[in-house]
């Protein structure tokens, strides 16, 4: 009587790990459904309960460990950074003066920026001037941070 449900238990564990799946996208419970779909088959033989569980780990396990790191591969989404994110590593012309306690401007792609410094990018306290050329290397808000450009 109680055997006659378990294939019930076993599709409502695979229903389960598909819906938590589809909720997560992280190619962690997909495997675990899988596992439970071959047991819907499995546990219409006469194999013991706990034995159904110990192959449903084991199953489980095996396809999280091998085939979960070689579709990983495949699904990995590169970031690909945009809007502002975009502009870090960018030379910039400086267009207003920019000190170490004084904002400025740098144009960059045809568009005029806020700039600062910090200090411990600039130890010397220099300032840049109109028309240097600077590297961007961060975005704190609407202010660039920039960099003297190193000379090659």
């Amino acid at each position: 009587m109680v055997f006659d449900s378990v294939p019930w238990i076993w599709l409502g564990v695979m229903l389960l790990c598909f819906i938590i799946e589809g909720l997560t996208t992280a190619l962690t419970s997909i495997w675990f459904g899988i596992a439970a779909l071959i047991m819907v088959f499995l546990s219409m033989l006469p194999i013991p309960i706990f034995v159904q569980i110990l192959i449903f780990a084991l199953l489980s396990l095996a396809m999280f460990a091998l085939a979960r790191p070689f579709f990983a591969k495949f699904l990995k989404v590169k970031k690909t950074p945009t809007n502002s994110d975009a502009l870090v590593g960018k030379t910039a012309i400086v267009t207003e003066d920019i000190g170490a306690t004084q904002k400025g401007a740098v144009k960059v792609d045809g568009k005029v920026w806020s700039a600062s410094i910090k200090s411990e990018d600039n130890p010397s306290d220099t300032l840049l001037k109109s028309g240097d050329s600077c590297i961007i290397k961060g975005i704190e808000g609407v202010t660039l941070i920039v960099a003297r450009l190193k000379e090659q």
